[in-house]
């Protein structure tokens, strides 16, 4: 896989840098607002709470002045309304931002055929996501969401959040880009290869996946890092002793960080790559928006995703095929 496979044609690369041009005025004029609504929403209600205060101290015991019970559920309603106020203000660089995406991921990825985004909504193909691959969770989250073709086969791609638990108890389930795709030959059944926990999360992923059955590769380092759990174990072991060792070897060398994770379900191929970036991020709304430092990194890193899927997706196919 290329880099330059990936990268669009000069013809594409100057309507990008077009649209670019028009986003960096609209973006100059959101900077303008947000510069005076932030001051001037969040200053109006420190304005109101000084006000309400000073009434209260018409009333209060010369003790308490400022600081009656009255004053304290004042401020706290303050502190509260000067945060929503904050967001309120910044909301045409937040809405600006949001459209320029739309507006410009289907062109930088001109290499996906019919391409769809959508933002925050579940995916279609998540429902069929074996549970097994992430783990327990009861909070998933979904930022954005990119459909479409690549290589003749269909794809969907999505950052997502899954964890588990509430408040500051909660833990990361995954956290990263999940790609969920056509594979060449179904499966019969599931498969799932992730990486491996200690014993405590492992005796609970068993529970939890308690109609899976655990299997080996034969190869140590590789059954050292990964977990590989099917409902069909004779159509497993091939492909986990071979191609999908070979595949998760090579994802090894390309994810070294945190392992990536592979699911098969049927005709359900899914690419689990954790990461804590946001992969659509743009930079802050105070800062240019550069063609070569903030686009083609965004460029390559989908190709290479999708190259990947493209590879994984082979798995289980006939050698002619694969």
């Amino acid at each position: 896989m290329e880099t330059a496979d990936f990268m669009p044609g000069e013809t594409v690369i100057a309507a990008i840098r077009k649209d670019i041009e028009a986003y960096e005025a609209a973006r100059a004029s959101a900077v303008r607002q947000v510069r005076w609504r932030v001051p001037v929403f969040v200053g109006l209600v420190l304005v109101a709470v000084v006000l309400v205060a000073w009434l209260f101290n018409k009333v209060a015991d010369p003790n308490e002045q400022w600081f009656s019970t009255p004053h304290v559920f004042l401020y706290a309603i303050g502190f509260a309304a000067s945060i929503l106020l904050y967001f309120q203000a910044r909301k045409p660089a937040t809405r600006l931002q949001q459209s320029f995406r739309e507006t410009l991921l289907p062109i930088i990825f001109g290499f996906i055929r019919d391409m769809r985004y959508q933002h925050g909504v579940t995916p279609n193909s998540f429902d069929r996501l074996p549970r097994t691959a992430v783990g327990p969770f009861n909070r998933q989250a979904f930022d954005d969401i990119v459909a479409g073709r690549y290589e003749g086969f269909p794809f969907e791609l999505y950052e997502a959040e899954l964890r588990e638990g509430a408040g500051k108890g909660s833990s990361t389930a995954f956290k990263g880009v999940i790609v969920a795709f056509e594979t060449i030959a179904p499966f019969p059944g599931i498969l799932v290869a992730t990486r491996r926990t200690n014993a405590v999360i492992s005796f609970f992923r068993g529970i939890f996946a308690s109609k899976l059955q655990e299997l080996s590769s034969g190869d140590a380092l590789l059954d050292a890092a990964y977990e590989f759990r099917t409902d069909n174990l004779g159509a497993a072991q091939p492909l986990v002793s071979g191609r999908l060792a070979q595949a998760l070897k090579w994802l090894g060398e390309t994810w070294p960080d945190d392992p990536a994770r592979v699911a098969l379900n049927g005709g359900d191929g899914f690419l689990l790559l954790p990461q804590t970036k946001n992969f659509f991020e743009l930079p802050d709304i105070s800062m240019p928006l550069d063609y070569t430092r903030h686009v083609a990194p965004m460029i390559a890193d989908m190709g290479a995703m999708l190259a990947t899927a493209a590879l994984v997706r082979k798995i289980g196919a006939k050698d002619e095929i694969g």
